[in-house]
């Protein structure tokens, strides 16, 4: 029979930068019990201290990611692992597993051995009570995210980041080999503004975006971006007027904004430059 599940199935998708986390896991709820070490009467609570969790409930968690990861000072290759917990009052350890053939914990058959990264971190305690175990992504950026699992009062957030300069790196290389386009050049223009690097290359490759087609608002607008890390203020204000103007032209209110701002902030720049 089919019926309802007292811990249902999850599935979250998360993109970082030019990778993907997959998390699947089941939801238990709290409904009032100890979840984390002992009651108060000494009996174990729902998650006892020292003893393999499953991240969840029913099947073990699986965590899939679409490229190599870097967490802390360990590297783990992309691949679809068991997430498994060891909680402790003060520390927990956190285990990345690469059978992933057990039902649940695998308490019986798990095997440290098949480790493929074990790592120690420490819990927090939130005020806002969380009663469905939640795992979610947040500070989010091209080159990693917090991954967070809150359930009662207890959070635990791991760091993990991705080489994404690489990636981009040999995608762009690619790119510029193959009859680039004025778009090509424009997306490298805009990543290393983003990104805050080679800003004299990103000057190159936007006014050849320009140049191959033509005038957009956006293609002037990265360029007045990139001119103001350059501190060529007067340049930058000039080339935001043009993006503005075509900005108007098309309906593009926020860009006429942005363009208003950031012109003020540059002409203030400017005069203490000078």
């Amino acid at each position: 029979m089919n019926h309802p599940k007292a811990s249902p199935f999850a599935r979250i998708e998360q993109e970082i930068g030019l990778s993907k986390i997959t998390v699947e896991y089941s939801r238990p709820s709290a409904k009032g019990r100890t979840l984390f070490g002992n009651q108060p009467n000494g009996a174990p609570g729902l998650v006892p201290y020292g003893r393999i969790w499953r991240v969840g409930a029913n099947e073990s968690t699986k965590i899939t990611f679409s490229t190599n990861i870097i967490i802390g000072d360990n590297s783990l290759e992309k691949g679809t692992y068991a997430l498994y917990a060891f909680p402790n009052e003060n520390k927990w350890e956190i285990v990345f597993h690469k059978n992933l053939s057990h039902w649940g914990d695998g308490r019986k058959n798990y095997d440290p051995n098949e480790d493929a990264l074990r790592i120690a971190l420490l819990p927090t305690e939130v005020k806002d009570f969380q009663e469905s175990f939640l795992i979610s992504f947040d500070d989010i950026d091209h080159n990693g995210t917090l991954m967070n699992w809150n359930w009662g009062t207890t959070q635990l957030s791991i760091p993990i980041h991705f080489d994404t300069k690489a990636i981009m790196k040999v995608q762009i290389a690619n790119k510029l080999s193959n009859a680039p386009s004025a778009q090509t050049y424009y997306e490298i223009a805009r990543y290393y503004q983003e990104q805050n690097i080679h800003t004299n290359e990103a000057k190159e490759y936007v006014e050849r975006a320009i140049e191959l087609g033509g005038d957009t608002y956006y293609f002037h607008r990265v360029r007045s971006l990139i001119l103001a890390d350059l501190k060529m203020f007067d340049e930058a204000i000039t080339a935001a007027k043009i993006s503005m103007k075509l900005a108007e032209k098309e309906g593009k209110d926020e860009f006429v904004r942005l363009n208003q701002d950031n012109i003020a902030h540059w002409k203030a720049l400017s005069l203490i430059k000078k």
